[in-house]
């Protein structure tokens, strides 16, 4: 499995409006992405800061997304992010959520 995380920062009073575009517009284009496995996104209770990780099947998976996709999904956050986003991967090196996951949906 692989993870791309993204952090960014809110603009003032954004926090409510990122968390709908990410419910309405984000997360059903990632659903469509060959290989996605889920998506997790830690809001700062200060509402200012946000971490945005992506599961992924493997890095190709993820690489093909970023090539093709991650520009759209940059500017359907532009007017609630300040300043870059920072893009940092990972490969899970283990991971107890897959079994809890499985285990729900026997």
């Amino acid at each position: 499995m692989f993870v791309r995380k993204v952090s960014m920062r809110l603009r003032p009073e954004a926090a409510a409006e990122f968390t709908r575009k990410m419910e309405d517009e984000i997360i059903p284009l990632l659903r469509k992405q060959r290989g996605f496995l889920d998506e997790m996104t830690l809001l700062a209770q200060s509402g200012k800061e946000v971490y945005a990780y992506s599961f992924w099947e493997n890095s190709t998976d993820a690489e093909n997304y970023d090539k093709r996709e991650f520009a759209r999904i940059t500017g359907m956050l532009t007017g609630v992010i300040e300043g870059a986003m920072r893009i940092h991967t990972y490969i899970v090196a283990n991971s107890t959520f897959h079994r809890t996951a499985a285990a729900v949906a026997s």
